[in-house]
């Protein structure tokens, strides 16, 4: 498999990807119109940690990490490496030496569609990580990939320098020509959350504040009491 490494990608507003990052994956999503997220799968290594950053990819064979060190050279402040392979990997391609490179490159964390390693290392250093699988199997350095093309993981396409936001509920990618767009449609979707969260501490119902009555009774859901429901049964 040969490849190519692109250098200099166009990338994000940092403003935008900063902004981006004080919201959570559900939130933006839903601004993007339900869309970016990546499978359920990826999940992170630790709790409690919200990262946002360009994407910087990188797609390797499966079981061999050469790319990857490749990928470090174009890494730099902000950026969030993201990686796949040509065909489904739980190898441990990623571990504690790669994440002490890239922190003195100031990448803020890293997306991985296939097995990590050290995870207890990761933890005590504070680099974030998200993986779909831990694997303490090792890897090779032997065929060539490509760092910052376009990739696709769990069919949502990543491209180079697009906004990369990751929290304890998954991954999310936005479009780096839509992140300020995006910014503000997260921020009008938290405003909204916020009246409804302030009429539910004063005890209003979803049911009437969403009007959800009427779609109840429309769908042939009935209330009755338990005297009703009970002569009813067979």
């Amino acid at each position: 498999m040969s490849g190519v490494i692109v250098t200099n990608p166009p990338k994000a507003d940092p403003k935008d990807v900063e902004a981006l990052a004080g919201f959570g994956v559900a939130t933006v999503s839903e601004a993007l119109g339900r869309t970016g997220l990546l499978g359920p799968e990826i999940r992170p290594v630790q709790q409690g940690v919200r990262v946002a950053g360009a994407a910087v990819t990188v797609l390797s064979w499966p079981g061999d990490n050469l790319m990857i060190h490749a990928a470090v050279e174009q890494c730099g402040e902000g950026d969030l490496l993201v990686v796949t392979t040509t065909s489904p990997s739980t190898d441990g391609m990623f571990g504690e030496l790669f994440a002490t490179a890239l922190r003195q490159r100031g990448v803020r964390g890293l997306i991985i569609n296939a097995g990590i390693r050290d995870t207890q290392e990761l933890r005590d250093m504070g680099f974030p990580a998200w993986s779909r699988a831990v694997s303490a199997q090792g890897t090779v350095k032997a065929t060539g990939g490509s760092v910052n093309v376009p990739v696709a993981i769990d069919g949502q396409v990543i491209r180079p320098g697009d906004v990369i936001l990751a929290d304890d509920d998954g991954v999310v990618v936005v479009p780096r020509e839509r992140a300020r767009a995006t910014v503000s449609a997260s921020e009008a979707r938290e405003a909204k959350e916020a009246g409804a969260r302030a009429a539910f501490l004063d005890g209003q119902l979803g049911l009437d504040r969403y009007g959800l009555r009427e779609t109840l009774r429309r769908l042939g859901v009935r209330y009755q009491t338990h005297e009703e429901y009970e002569g009813e049964r067979p």
